[in-house]
């Protein structure tokens, strides 16, 4: 199933709902029909259909624009240097670039967002192309050169079809979009507000009062943000004094990084009315693969049982239609609260790489690189990426484990751990930590370290930096601390 049927059934069954809100510009959801048709028109055969700017009402047109046309809908990041997003465009030649940039291209097409979705529509109807390219997206690379992850038609509709039901929205119901239209929570914010018949209401750039300003303009009744977002948003109301009156906030989702576990304590208090869910997910699996969903949030918060508390430090359970299961590094499944990487499968499940092809094992399990347990009762905890543990001595440490612990003392607002080099160990820990207020003392830190882990788990190393380098997706930038702490 073509993922542009989505929206031809949403023009079909609500087209004079509103679909779009950017600024002045209002779209129903004929009117992105319509827009998606133009720029279908657009795309020459052979072309790929690549995005080069913020959101704005092209970005979910050239989603379903480059469905129609049968054509590979390709997001950039617009925030990298010149010559990282010269690399990328010149691996997705020949394309039409939907973008404001003037800059020239080989092989490439160059509009600007507001002629791409004028003129001619595009007629007919959307080729069948289950198994075909729909979304070619590259990951953050914050281990290395972005990938180019390729989710397909089926992939897509698998985790739509599953997780959403059609025109399940309220006419009132307002989606604000903040996350960038290369992040796969852009993506599949479009495509599942689009299937229930939500508006969704586009902020370019993120700033906490503008997120405020515009949830209040436009009555916003769901929003999704990442971390550091959600952080932001708390600390500028603390900062302010404002009180956060959104009383038409219905939910709010939050994932794409570790969340603080007193973020989100304070944002609960902040918004008691508001359900909140966490969403865990990759760029590879369509998005959303576990939840915790807001009845998880109530009891964890309301109970007394630490077993059931600890739960809002995890990212809930599988969806129905997805298999997850974590395993030890000789392959065998782990235990309960036995710790090694997690693996998932599902139709909504690509695990393909551009030029490198399926990683998917035969029997179709993907492995995340993500290391974490699951419980008895199925909630998985993450403690980081494989690429990131530890190996002091030939035990192997996870940073989630050590951050944990860390970040309960009063003097620690953020933190980070990464792995040292060491004379005697081969590795040990290193910790980036971000202060409240004046820099707590080192050796009270390392007592706490080993007084709730034990030694291995204390840092050799301790910096104290202003902030922590993360990506505006929420994505931490390990290997910049690992240099930072290589130089003290």
């Amino acid at each position: 199933m073509n993922i542009y049927l989505i929206l031809q059934m949403a023009s079909e069954a609500m087209g004079e709902r509103e679909a779009i809100v950017a600024g002045e510009t209002r779209l129903t959801y004929a009117d992105l029909d319509i827009a998606a048709r133009r720029v279908a028109a657009k795309v020459q055969s052979g072309q790929r259909l690549s995005y080069l700017a913020e959101n704005s009402p092209a970005m979910p047109a050239a989603i379903f624009g480059a469905a129609l046309a049968g054509t590979p809908f390709v997001p950039i990041n617009y925030r990298l240097a010149e010559e990282q997003i010269d690399a990328l465009l010149a691996r997705v030649t020949p394309a039409l670039l939907i973008s404001e940039h003037e800059k020239q291209y080989t092989d490439i097409d160059l509009i600007n967002y507001s002629n791409a979705i004028s003129g001619e529509a595009m007629e007919g109807e959307a080729p069948d192309v289950d198994e075909g390219v729909a979304i070619e997206l590259f990951t953050s690379g914050t281990t290395g050169e972005p990938k180019s992850a390729i989710l397909r038609h089926d992939n897509l509709m698998a985790y739509i079809l599953g997780s959403v039901e059609f025109m399940s929205a309220g006419e009132d119901e307002a989606a604000l979009i903040s996350v960038p239209p290369y992040h796969i929570a852009g993506i599949s914010a479009v495509l599942s507000s689009t299937y229930a018949g939500r508006k969704m209401v586009q902020l370019p750039n993120f700033s906490a009062e503008a997120w405020i300003d515009l949830a209040k303009a436009e009555d916003i009744t769901h929003a999704f943000v990442v971390p550091t977002m959600l952080q932001q948003i708390i600390e500028h109301v603390g900062k302010t004094g404002e009180v956060l009156d959104l009383p038409n906030l219905l939910a709010l989702s939050y994932g794409g990084g570790k969340m603080p576990l007193a973020v989100i304590v304070k944002a609960i208090e902040t918004l008691p009315h508001v359900s909140f869910t966490n969403a865990y997910g990759l760029t590879e699996t369509s998005s959303t693969i576990c939840l915790l969903d807001p009845d998880d949030h109530r009891a964890a918060i309301e109970s007394d049982d630490p077993k059931i508390r600890r739960r809002l430090a995890s990212v809930g359970r599988a969806l129905p239609s997805v298999e997850l299961l974590v395993r030890s590094d000789d392959g065998n499944t782990c235990l309960p609260e036995e710790t090694g990487m997690v693996f998932v499968r599902g139709d909504q499940v690509s695990g393909e790489y551009k030029g490198v092809g399926s990683q998917l094992e035969d029997d179709g399990w993907f492995p995340t690189r993500d290391v974490g347990f699951v419980d008895a009762e199925g909630y998985l905890f993450l403690d980081g990426r494989a690429d990131d543990v530890i190996v002091r001595g030939g035990e192997n440490i996870s940073p989630g484990e050590v951050e944990d612990v860390l970040i309960t003392h009063d003097g620690v607002r953020d933190v980070a751990v990464v792995a040292v080099a060491d004379e005697q160990w081969g590795e040990a820990v290193g910790a980036a930590i971000v202060c409240n207020g004046a820099p707590p003392n080192e050796d009270e830190l390392c007592a706490l370290v080993k007084d709730k882990l034990r030694s291995s788990r204390v840092p050799s190393k301790i910096i104290f930096v202003e902030e922590l380098p993360y990506t505006e997706t929420g994505k931490l930038l390990r290997r910049v601390l690992r240099d930072q702490l290589a130089g003290v």
